[in-house]
Formats: C-alpha cells, structure tokens, sequence
C-alpha cells in the first residue's frame, strides 16, 4: 500500500505514479482534506485505475493524516506501507506515521526536488523547508512525536 499525502502540488501525485509502475505497492490511498481529490484526479489521468485508489478526504495536518490513514490501513491488514510526500517533509512524516501506527512498516519516498535553487522564491519553498524545523520540535513537544 502507499499513501499520498496531500499538499506540494503535483511531485507527491507524480512520484506515486512512478512507484506504482514500478511495482512498488499495489494500491494507493490518497490523503487530505481538498487535495486527496486533485490527486486522485492526477493518479488517475496518469493512468492508475480508479479501483486501486482509496481517499481520506477528512484530515488537515501531517498528524491527522497519520491518525486516520492508519486507521484506514489497519482494515485493509496492510503491513508495509509507503508514504510519498515532499522531500523537506519526509522525516516529520514518517515519525507521524510510525508514532501512530506502530506494527505496520513505513518507508518514506519522497517527490523529487523539482525546482532549482534560483526557482525557491516563486514556490515559497525557503519558507516551507525553514518552518519544518519548528514543526518537527512541535510535534515532538505536543504529540511526544520524536523526529530521532
């Protein structure tokens, strides 16, 4: 199984095509509240079979995602599982998956980085990549979700 989670626009969706040609996992949940439906759109036009595609259209942080797309895989049985998300967001990610799903493997394939250096500001990926910082401490303060 692999989860797609929402948000960095189409490298999440585009990478998750590429494993799933490749025989990485044979179905695909997408997650997020709004962005789980352009992906679903994307998997789908990229020529994922609709069949294969699962939504948890409910959650709107990395947390939720964790929390309800564990649940989800918990029915399935999944035991292994991949999650696809932007490389800058990979670590706090995976430990929220882990945190909440323990006894199910999680392996993180993060999007390629897409842009060049010279291109960061029009994408605002300085900020983003700056406030994961934060973030990681945050969650490990809040949720005991330790990012070591």
């Amino acid at each position: 199984m692999m989860v797609v989670l929402g948000g960095g626009s189409h490298d999440r969706p585009e990478r998750a095509v590429e494993l799933f040609k490749e025989h990485a996992a044979p179905r695909i949940l997408v997650s997020g509240l709004g962005d789980c439906k352009i992906s679903r759109r994307f998997l789908i036009e990229a020529g994922v079979p609709p069949r294969l595609i699962e939504m948890e259209n409910q959650s709107r942080t990395t947390k939720e995602n964790a929390i309800d797309a564990v649940r989800l895989l918990r029915q399935q049985g999944a035991r292994r599982v991949i999650i696809v998300t932007s490389w800058y967001h990979s670590r706090r990610a995976l430990v929220c998956f882990e945190h909440y799903g323990p006894g199910i493997q999680f392996y993180s394939c993060p999007s390629y980085f897409a842009y060049l250096r010279a291109d960061w500001p029009r994408h605002n990926l300085a900020r983003r990549i700056y406030l994961e910082y934060p973030k990681l401490i945050g969650y490990w303060m809040c949720y005991g979700v330790s990012p070591f």
